[in-house]
Order: C-alpha cells, then structure tokens, then sequence
C-alpha cells in the first residue's frame, strides 16, 4: 500500500495507535482511533450507512491534497478483522473490494475500505437496472471468485457469497466484498468445517454445506448460482411472497422450470429486453449452480466462461437490432412461451425433480464431469 499515508493526510498531526498491532505488518496502514474519530465526526450516527450482526458502518472523510475523498469504516470484532485484513490485505484483482487500513486501539476495531458510490446488488435489485448492466455485474462476481479458487496458490472459499456483499461502484463494476467467513483450504484438503453462520448467509447456503457443516468451494458457486437468480428475477433470496408459500427462490425457480413456466420468474422490468439464446443459457448456469449435489455443479471457471458468453450473446444481438437503445431499455425481443417447456422438442435439458442433476447442452464441451473430486 505504498503512498497510502500520504493520500490521508489529515490537517492534524497523525496520531499513533495506542498499542502495538497484532497483525503482521505491512499488509496495509494502521489508523488511530483519534483518526476513525476525526473521519466520522466521533462516530456520528447521521453517518451511518449500514449494520450488520457484524457491527456498525460509517461513512467516514479524509482530506488529502486533491481535497475531501469518502471512505467506509467498518467496526466489527477483532476475530473478524484478523480474517479480512489477512485476506483481502493479500489479494489483488479488480472485482474485489480494496482494504486502505485498519485500526486496532483501545479496545475498538475498525476497517477502512474504498467508498463505492453505487451501494450494494441488493439494495439495487429493485432498481431498473438493464440487462447488460447485470450481466456485466454478474461476470465480474464471477471473475472474482474463479480468481479465488483457481488464481491463487491455495484455493480460497469466500463463504459468505451474496447479494448484500456484492458493491458497486461508479461505473457499476462489481466488488466482492465481506471476507470475515473467509477459509483457504490446507494442501491437499477439499473441505474445511463450516466456521459459523448466520440468519442472512443461510438464506444462501449450499444444502449439502449445510447438512454436513462443511465448505468446498462448491459451496460458493451454490451461494454465486442463488445471486444469478435474485438478479434475473430482481427478487431476494427469501421473498415474502414466495415464503408465503413456503419456498424460497431457488425452489420456485426449480418448480417454474420443472412445469414449464419459466417466464413467471423473470423480472418484470426485463420481459422482452432479454435475448432469448442469451437467457437460455444464463438460466442453465443459475440452475445447474444450485443443484443439490456439489459435485454435480460447475466449477466457477466454468460458471465465468458461460456468462461471458451469454453476455456476447446480447450484445451481438442488440447490435442487429437498428432501434436499441444503447442501454437496452426496449423492449424489442420475442417472449417465448416454449422456453420452460419441459417437453424434449422445446427444453434444451430437463431436470430431475428431486435433485434437479441433469446435464446442461454445455456440459460436453466445458468437460462438467472434471469438477468432480
């Protein structure tokens, strides 16, 4: 984090942490409490922007050369702030969040990361956002996560996948963010026991994790597969509606491709926005993530090649319409009814109601057997 002390630069003279850090230093600054006070007005709660069973989250302001520049201060407590700093202090890639500091001084432990002006997916996913404009979040969640799998030296299980920790910033380019569930697998193990969870990550959480208190990174791309249905039906993962009749999205999402009626889930916003070759295959991938069985989903290399595609799929289809707008808001593209069929002259793949594990038409040419271990 080189020149990080120069950018914050307070018109005060910078205060020392009372004690001494336990983390491994140089991973990241180390703030004072005097400095989280000076950026949040003394914790004011007109500052608040969010709470969590984590803790509480500021907006928080530094002054540097260039003027004011808006960052988040996150309090939580210290065994999660060991996770994140160790993480995401490490980790390099565009779609994650980027750690400025931290500050561990009398007892209060806080977290300071870059302010994404876009908020969070979940607070967006009953906004108009256009289709590409989520696919293009989707891919980047995406990336991030087959970067933490496959792109590193040891594979890393973010755990805590969902909408509310996926930021956004100024061009809506997505941030994975939240590594307090954070595991990196030992050498040659394929599993770590669950650490703990919580009401909100169990509206995401892998059934198999769940029955036997074990992550893999299955269990990320089951978590990544509940988010790609949130964003296609602009719903949360535990609608009260859908409660009322006691499933959640994934099961109404399995029921509506089960009987046919597909189209009952998407987001009303995008009938007709949506290429119909694109949204069969981004609905293939959503589905085959949240398949009961771990080794029966994709892996999230795979997962990254199929949205991609899907993504390429809509713009060459929107630049063969002369009418489009640059945004896709239009609604220009066939609805067809045929798309949840199940019958095999209209359904690329059926699935089997009680584990929904059959083979997508991608399957053959991505090797989904390999994923396997």
């Amino acid at each position: 984090m080189k020149g990080v002390s120069k950018l914050f630069q307070t018109s005060e003279k910078r205060a020392k942490p009372s004690t001494s850090s336990p983390l491994p230093e140089g991973l990241c600054r180390q703030f004072s409490l005097a400095e989280m006070k000076f950026a949040t007005n003394n914790f004011d709660a007109n500052l608040v922007v969010g709470e969590g069973d984590f803790g509480t989250v500021y907006k928080g302001f530094f002054n540097d050369c260039n003027g004011t520049r808006i960052v988040i201060i996150k309090r939580l407590n210290l065994k999660d702030l060991r996770n994140e700093v160790v993480f995401v202090g490490q980790l390099h890639h565009p779609n994650l969040i980027s750690l400025i500091g931290y500050c561990i001084d009398e007892g209060v432990n806080i977290l300071v990361y870059e302010f994404l002006v876009n908020g969070n997916l979940f607070r967006n996913l009953h906004d108009r956002l256009w289709w590409k404009q989520r696919l293009k979040i989707c891919v980047g969640v995406a990336r991030a996560l087959h970067y933490l799998h496959s792109g590193v030296k040891q594979t890393i299980i973010h755990g805590d996948v969902k909408s509310a920790n996926i930021l956004l910033d100024k061009n809506w380019e997505a941030k994975l963010s939240d590594f307090r569930l954070s595991n990196m697998l030992p050498p040659g193990f394929e599993f770590v026991e669950i650490k703990r969870d919580s009401e909100t990550t169990l509206r995401y959480l892998d059934p198999e994790c769940f029955i036997a208190n074990r992550l893999t990174d299955k269990t990320d791309v089951y978590s990544f597969g509940v988010v790609l249905l949130e964003v296609l039906c602009g719903r949360e993962a535990m609608d009260f509606k859908l409660m009322e009749k006691r499933q959640g999205l994934v099961k109404w999402a399995q029921k509506c491709k089960r009987e046919g009626t597909i189209n009952e889930i998407i987001d009303p916003y995008l009938m007709g926005k949506i290429d119909p070759e694109c949204f069969k295959i981004y609905f293939d991938i959503a589905t085959s993530c949240v398949r009961n069985k771990g080794e029966a989903r994709p892996t999230m290399g795979e997962v990254e090649l199929i949205l991609e595609h899907a993504l390429q799929l809509q713009q060459s289809a929107d630049a063969t319409m002369k009418d489009v707008h640059p945004t896709g808001d239009v609604c220009i593209y066939p609805i067809d009814d045929s798309l949840g069929d199940s019958s095999p002259a209209n359904c690329e793949y059926t699935c089997n109601d009680s584990s929904g594990d059959a083979s997508p038409p991608w399957a053959p040419s991505l090797s989904l057997q390999s994923c396997k271990k």
